[in-house]
């Protein structure tokens, strides 16, 4: 890996190359550390794009957190990762931090094989609090001293489902572990529901710490009441918290001390309420405020959404480096947006759900024309689904609108709430396919197979912009059932795409081009593959047909039939894994009709895919444009020396 950096690193951060070096500074450096690192994280996102405001949010605490704990002994787990940059430039990694999400460059999120430091893989929300129980519990034996274990969770991640169960086994366990809640009061889309809303209270709620602390301090100074003044005063806590704070702390009903909430940008205060909460037994929970894009003014001021992940930008205005749009295709997710709000303008009972992907998926834009048929239901992709079948049982049309990668956490409710009840749920995953540069913990490789096998559900894929509203449309009319609408990131082929609406016939194909020699099916973007790889064919008079089948289920097999009689030789390209996928569709349909035709698969292999650009990882993948020029190629030598054989 090239660790050539002509980025500047400030007097103290060129002389971190481990949190050991760290622990040489004295307290008071710190803060000129915290300055050095922002600048540094700055100059170099600005360049190569990535996460960037939650990194910045959490300098302080990154840097106290390694000063205090003896990492990587003592185990500290960052819950998604969005915000682990400055942990990566503190543990060995700065040098190599101008390739973070670049392919074979490091990963941009926490990665055990990346680094001992990286204690657990993330990549998805609320993980954290159970990893490290489950690390806590492991070395409950005794034979690992003092080891502490310390998660580190976001106020957005805190609304899931699994952080709450994280909380309520870990209070019951009483080990002897730190959850750190970094609360910024800012997801990529604003955090919802009444946690937000409560995290809010009791970090303006200064009365109710400051007297508990002063009481505290108090009672265990009195040396004739010794400890019991302490447990006395924990009986009367609760009373004292309703009438200073207006309700019971919910973490302290979980059997969790609570501190909090403090400043998440004093490093020394940090490092000294941390140094204090290593020799408290039992779990605790530390609040700090926080303030994403900390530091850089720009992403301060700015939208938050767009500061998440900002791309290329002006470091010294904040202005995005645009490209050369030049009358350039839309975005599915905005074909997606603006197609929703034309369809519910018609229907009255199309709603919109998503969870915690608002802008992401582009239903932002129906919340601001629609607010009262939209619901974003925060880090939540179970309740989504679940949300959207108690929804449908009423009459609604709910469109839930989930990442592929993230749908891999509802797969239950769709499968027991939605499919098994035969409800008119229309899940619309995007992200479909190879992501880019967050790598394999978003890559929406596995949504063809997984929902394939389930009855009642409909699997269908656009080729383009038109096929994705004509899906949407037939999605939406009476009894369709559960219906799946997978498209991928990043923008589509057409730039006239605002077609008229047209009902798609369930379960029928569509053939893009006639041929003789080969056959290539499709499902999805990856058609658009096969399209300019038939330039290639036609310059070399090949004769190659292609057909796009729009759904894996079911399958159009009238088409089929005629497929198979006609040609010997079938391609078949997918944007999702080989296994279990469209082109294992198509085998078993060979198979229960006896045919023999030669049939080879061409999309995600079965392992892992790593970061990089979508266009390196499809080549990678070998599914590209000069991947199906290549295996046409390859089928026509056989066949010639076969013949001459």
């Amino acid at each position: 890996m090239k660790k050539t950096n002509i980025y500047h690193q400030g007097e103290l951060l060129k002389n971190i190359n481990s949190p050991e070096d760290l622990k040489n500074l004295k307290k008071e450096q710190l803060s000129q550390l915290s300055s050095e690192i922002r600048q540094y994280i700055i100059d170099i996102v600005s360049e190569k794009g990535g996460h960037f405001g939650a990194s910045l949010g959490v300098v302080e605490l990154s840097i106290a957190l390694h000063y205090v704990f003896n990492t990587p002994y003592d185990q500290l787990v960052w819950d998604v990762g969005h915000q682990a940059y400055v942990h990566k430039i503190l543990t060995g990694r700065k040098n190599q931090f101008p390739t973070n999400r670049i392919k074979g460059g490091l990963s941009g999120f926490p990665k055990r094989s990346e680094s001992v430091y990286d204690t657990f893989g993330v990549g998805h929300a609320s993980t954290s609090i159970s990893a490290a129980l489950g690390m806590a519990i492991a070395n409950k034996d005794g034979k690992a001293k003092n080891k502490q274990h310390i998660a580190v969770i976001g106020d957005g991640s805190m609304t899931a489902g699994l952080a709450f169960e994280g909380l309520n086994h870990a209070g019951a366990e009483k080990t002897d572990l730190i959850v750190v809640l970094n609360d910024n009061c800012m997801s990529i889309d604003p955090a919802v529901g009444a946690l937000k809303e409560y995290l809010t209270d009791i970090s303006t709620s200064k009365t109710y710490n400051r007297a508990k602390n002063k009481i505290w301090k108090i009672l265990g100074r009195i040396s004739r009441f010794g400890q019991s003044a302490q447990s006395v005063a924990k009986k009367v806590e609760s009373a004292v918290k309703s009438t200073l704070l207006g309700e019971s702390n919910y973490f302290e009903s979980l059997n969790f001390r609570y501190f909090g909430p403090i400043d998440g940008h004093n490093c020394k205060h940090l490092v000294s309420v941390l140094s204090d909460l290593k020799n408290i037994p039992g779990p605790k929970i530390l609040h700090c405020i926080t303030k994403k894009g900390k530091g850089y003014s720009p992403a301060e001021k700015g939208n938050s959404t767009t500061w998440h992940a900002p791309g290329v930008f002006d470091k010294n205005t904040g202005e995005a480096i645009k490209k050369d749009e030049n009358k350039k295709p839309p975005k599915y997710q905005d074909v997606f947006g603006e197609t929703i709000i034309e369809l519910a303008k018609k229907n009255k009972n199309i709603v919109g759900i998503t969870p915690a992907m608002l802008t992401g998926s582009s239903l932002n834009k129906m919340m601001k024309e629609m607010p009262d048929r939209t619901f974003d239901v925060g880090i939540a992709e179970q309740h989504a689904v679940t949300f959207s079948a108690g929804l449908a049982t009423q009459g609604k049309m709910p469109f839930c609108n989930i990442y592929s990668s993230f749908m891999q956490r509802a797969y239950d409710q769709v499968i027991h709430d939605v499919a098994l009840q035969n409800l008119n749920v229309v899940f619309c995953l995007d992200r479909g396919g190879l992501v880019g540069a967050d790598g394999a913990t978003h890559h929406g490789a596995y949504d063809i197979a997984y929902f394939r096998c389930i009855p009642n559900m409909i699997v269908s894929a656009p080729m383009n912009e038109s096929e994705l509203r004509n899906l949407m449309f037939t999605a939406q009319l009476p009894n369709q059932g559960p219906f799946s609408i997978r498209y991928p990131r990043g923008n589509g082929v057409l730039t006239e795409w605002r077609t008229p609406l047209e009902e798609i016939n369930i379960g029928v194909g569509r053939k893009i081009s006639d041929g003789e020699n080969i056959a290539i099916l499709s499902i999805g973007h990856p058609g658009n593959f096969v399209q300019e790889a038939q330039k290639e064919f036609k310059k070399e008079g090949l004769s190659i047909a292609h057909y796009d089948m729009r759904f894996v289920k079911p399958l159009d097999e009238e088409l089929l039939h005629i497929v198979f009689k006609k040609f010997a030789n079938i391609i078949t390209i997918e944007d999702g894994c080989v296994l279990g996928g469209f082109g294992s569709a198509i085998l078993e349909f060979m198979s229960n009709n006896n045919y023999n035709s030669r049939v080879i698969r061409l999309g995600i292999p079965d392992k892992f895919i790593h970061h990089g650009t979508q266009n390196e990882l499809h080549i990678e993948c070998n599914y590209d444009t000069k991947a199906i020029v290549t295996t046409v190629h390859k089928i026509l030598e056989k066949s010639l020396v076969s013949q001459i054989g």
